[in-house]
């Protein structure tokens, strides 16, 4: 039987397929970097907001890739599209999992997302940094996203497919005291003050689903308290940030099916088995 995120809106919206679309075109360094990637992925924005910070030149590829007849409008350019619910033979051979994110560099396959993340910052020193320069303060990043990824990751996703009031609220609560131990160390108006850095991309791609556990599962904002609510403003009004959403009337759509504990996501499977999330 198909899964039904199989069905999910195929393509980027609103300014997201923007920024597809101005990176559609092959690049001048031959495609030296191809970003292989879904629009409803948070794991897919953390590394698409490190290609953005950074600058560096990409050709987007996969899922989130625009239907032909939008991207005639800016480029006139090929694309390949890729729906890594389907698992691709094509697709495999790049991301062994059949996960998004994924890049090519120089033809070599690279996938996870801070896996990529962490590449692009040592194969491209000229750009701006991810991390601070004071080694100490490089730990305090690392920290925050090994922070992120065992203590808000699990309960978040137990958060959205909870089907019982009772878990739903043990798992709003240990998303509130995660996002609270988070923001103790927020300087502002990033992680870890001015300088957007992994600290911030770690979590940020969940400030645009936020609304989502704020309408359908009370969490609140204001409860974490005054700082994290000034980093996701701060977050919000990032560049990068603006450049790869989509329209939120899709993020309510793919989400429905994790409300409804529906979802076939590899995260969704294992959050649901009592897994870590891959």
């Amino acid at each position: 039987m198909p899964s039904p995120d199989e069905h999910i809106h195929p393509t980027a919206t609103g300014a997201a397929a923007q920024t597809v679309a101005s990176h559609s075109a092959p690049t001048t360094d031959g495609n030296e970097l191809v970003f292989w990637s879904g629009w409803f992925c948070p794991f897919v924005a953390r590394a698409w907001l490190a290609l953005e910070e950074k600058g560096i030149p990409y050709r987007a590829s996969g899922f989130l890739a625009l239907r032909s007849e939008v991207a005639e409008e800016y480029h006139n350019a090929e694309y390949k599209e890729v729906n890594p619910y389907k698992k691709e033979p094509e697709f495999l051979a790049i991301s062994p999992k059949g996960l998004v994110p994924a890049i090519t560099y120089r033809g070599k396959p690279l996938h996870e997302s801070l896996v990529i993340c962490d590449f692009l910052e040592e194969a491209y020193p000229d750009t701006p940094s991810l991390y601070p320069k004071d080694p100490y303060d490089r730990a305090q990043v690392r920290l925050a996203i090994d922070l992120v990824g065992k203590s808000f990751l699990p309960p978040f996703f137990r958060l959205l497919q909870s089907q019982e009031p009772e878990k739903q609220a043990q798992a709003l609560e240990e998303v509130t005291e995660a996002l609270k131990k988070y923001s103790k160390k927020i300087v502002g108006p990033y992680y870890m003050g001015s300088q957007f850095t992994l600290a911030d991309i770690v979590l940020a791609p969940w400030v645009a689903r936020l609304p989502i556990v704020e309408k359908h599962r009370n969490f609140s904002a204001s409860a974490v308290g005054d700082k994290f609510v000034q980093w996701v403003k701060a977050v919000q009004a990032r560049e990068s940030f603006k450049k790869i959403l989509s329209e939120e009337k899709y993020y309510e759509e793919i989400y429905g099916r994790y409300l409804r504990d529906e979802a076939m996501s590899e995260a969704a499977k294992a959050t649901r088995a009592g897994r870590a999330i891959p």
